[in-house]
């Protein structure tokens, strides 16, 4: 079985993934990773969203023992705190209160695994994202149209939220919505996979 032919499985619930993978126009099959994504103690953020990407692949793999699997994770910091997905209006508030007129570097990892072979490819690719001043009131009227809940740092950079960015400082400019594509499509020529 060549690369060529070889199936290709994102190991993701992400819908931002999903939507980005459908870019690169590949037959794509997409299975949940289902693992326990709690960063270790004393664990580096760059170092958690690289273990999390490989072990999202690894897991989808025991079932694609065939496949190239990816695997992707990102992991926000603001100052020494991870910002996580913040899962309500109340919490996406607080973070965008302290991300404003801050600087938050989004360390995305992003893993090619072959499950054939075991060989396993990673890059992590982080974003420089600068947040504008914002008054509460901005943040509200934001919060109320997009939503961010499911989103580290609590804004939709592809969609509203890069109203309240001043700067973005990325080799992939795909990476800060959790996928990094340029690095993947790299990832894949490696393995035999051409694109386009």
């Amino acid at each position: 079985m060549t690369a060529q032919t070889r199936e290709i499985v994102l190991a993701s619930s992400s819908n931002y993934r999903k939507a980005l993978i459908a870019r690169l126009g590949l037959d794509c099959r997409i299975i949940a990773p289902d693992i326990d994504e709690t960063a270790l103690s004393g664990e580096a953020p760059i170092e958690t969203a690289t273990r999390l990407a490989q072990a999202k692949a690894r897991k989808v793999a025991l079932a694609k023992p065939e496949a190239l699997v990816i695997g992707s994770d990102q992991v926000a910091l603001l100052d020494d705190a991870v910002l996580g997905k913040p899962g309500s209006h109340a919490a996406a508030l607080r973070q965008l209160q302290a991300m404003s007129g801050k600087t938050t570097v989004f360390h995305t990892a992003i893993s090619l695994y072959d499950a054939a072979s075991g060989e396993m490819q990673c890059a992590n690719v982080p974003t420089i994202v600068c947040m504008r001043e914002l008054s509460d009131e901005a943040i509200e009227r934001y919060l109320n149209q997009d939503q961010p809940y499911d989103c580290a740092g609590s804004a939709k950079i592809e969609a509203l939220g890069i109203a309240l960015v001043e700067k973005v400082e990325s080799d992939d400019p795909t990476a800060l919505i959790g996928l990094p594509l340029i690095a993947l499509v790299t990832m894949l020529k490696r393995a035999g996979v051409d694109l386009p």
